[in-house]
C-alpha cells in the first residue's frame, strides 16, 4: 500500500524505514498535512500524521476527494484531528495509544529535577569558570507534596517515580485507580484542594473541551505561592497569559514545559536564523525559574521503535481489512 508520512523528521525515519522493510511504499514528506499540501499525497490509500499535523473536517474533506480513507496518528493524543469529520466522510482512523509512558514520566521528573536544583544555571556558571554556589540553592523532594492531574499511564509512572523520592502523593482524575492507591498509597481528591495543597503539580491529561484552560487565573490562585508546575501533556491545559502573570508575580516559582498551546509552526523546526514572533514564549524565555523543552518527553529510542512497529501494525491491518485495537471511533 502506498501511504504517504507527513512532518517526518530525521529521529524517527530510520525505525519507521527499518520496520517496515519495504512492505509498503512510503513516501516521505517533511511538510505539514495542510490544505495546502493534501495534493502530495495522490495515488495513496493512507496518510500517516504526526503531532504537529492538523487534519480538521476542511482537510480530511481534501484527503476524501483524492482517494485517501484511512490516517494513521504517530502518537496517541489525537486533539490535532476531527474525529466525527472523518466519521462521517468513512475515513478510518488509529493510533498510537501506548509508546513508552515511562519516557514521558521520567522526563517530567526531570523537569522538576533540572528546575528545583537550578541544573541548567550551574551548568552555564562551570562554562565561564564561576564555581560560586550562590543563587543556587533547591529543596529536598523528600517530604512534599505532589499533585498529579491525570493518573493514566503515563501519570501512573509519575506517582511510582515521586513515591520513590518520598513525596506524598496527591491525585486527581474523573476515573480513580484503586491499584495505584495501593501501590503508592496516592490519595485522590478534588481539584481545588490538590492544587491547594501541592508543592509540586504535573499535569497528565488529554486536551479536550473540560480540560482547556484546567490552569488559569483562579484555579492558579488556589495554588501554593512559590508552586512548581510541570506541563508535559498538551499545551492547552495552560493559560499561558495568566500562567506568565502569575510568575511575574512570584506565585508560581518553578514553570517547566514540554508542550505549549501556541506551539504549531514553532516547536521541532530550527528557528535559530529567524526572529521569534511569538511575544508570549519570547517573555516566557526571560525568566530564571521557566525551563522549556520542544515537546521532546516521548524521544527515547525505546518510544520511537514501539511508535513505528505500532503504526506499521496499524498499517497492515488496514490493508489485511482486520482490526488493529488501535482504531479511533466517534
Amino acid at each position: 500500500m502506498k501511504v504517504a508520512f507527513y512532518s517526518v523528521h530525521k529521529f524517527e525515519r530510520e525505525q519507521l524505514l527499518l520496520i517496515n522493510n519495504n512492505k509498503h511504499d512510503f513516501l516521505m514528506l517533511e511538510v505539514a498535512l495542510s490544505d495546502a499540501t493534501v495534493g502530495l499525497a495522490l495515488g495513496c490509500t493512507c496518510i500517516c500524521i504526526f503531532v504537529s499535523d492538523k487534519a480538521s473536517a476542511v482537510v480530511l474533506k481534501e484527503c476524501f476527494s483524492i482517494g485517501i480513507r484511512f490516517i494513521v496518528l504517530r502518537s496517541a493524543g489525537f486533539n490535532h484531528v476531527d474525529v466525527v469529520a472523518a466519521h462521517n466522510l468513512q475515513i478510518k482512523l488509529a493510533r498510537v495509544p501506548e509508546y513508552s509512558p515511562y519516557s514521558v514520566a521520567e522526563h517530567s521528573v526531570t523537569l522538576m529535577l533540572a528546575l528545583n536544583r537550578q541544573l541548567v544555571h550551574a551548568h552555564n556558571r562551570i562554562n565561564e569558570l564561576n564555581f560560586s554556589l550562590d543563587g543556587l540553592t533547591g529543596f529536598d523532594m523528600h517530604g512534599k507534596t505532589a499533585g498529579i492531574i491525570g493518573t493514566g499511564k503515563i501519570g501512573r509512572q509519575v506517582a511510582r517515580i515521586l513515591r520513590g523520592f518520598g513525596c506524598h502523593i496527591l491525585a486527581f482524575d474523573v476515573k480513580e485507580d484503586e491499584s495505584l492507591v495501593t501501590e503508592t498509597n496516592v490519595t485522590y481528591t478534588d481539584l481545588r484542594s490538590l492544587m491547594s495543597r501541592s508543592d509540586i503539580i504535573s499535569l497528565h491529561l488529554p486536551l479536550n473541551a473540560e480540560t482547556k484552560h484546567i490552569v488559569s487565573r483562579e484555579s492558579i490562585s488556589w495554588m501554593k505561592k512559590g508552586v512548581m508546575l510541570i506541563n508535559t501533556s498538551r499545551g492547552g491545559l495552560i493559560n499561558t497569559t495568566d500562567t506568565v502573570g502569575a510568575l511575574k508575580s512570584g506565585h508560581i516559582g518553578y514553570f517547566g514545559i514540554d508542550v505549549y498551546e501556541e506551539e504549531d509552526g514553532l516547536f521541532f523546526q530550527d528557528h535559530s536564523q529567524d526572529i521569534l514572533q511569538d511575544d508570549v514564549i519570547a517573555r516566557l524565555m526571560t525568566f530564571r525559574n521557566v525551563l522549556i523543552t520542544s515537546h521532546q518527553a516521548f524521544l527515547t529510542d525505546t518510544a520511537l521503535h514501539n511508535i513505528a512497529n505500532t503504526t506499521i501494525h496499524n498499517i497492515d491491518c488496514f490493508e489485511q481489512g482486520i482490526t488493529s485495537g488501535n482504531e479511533l471511533t466517534v
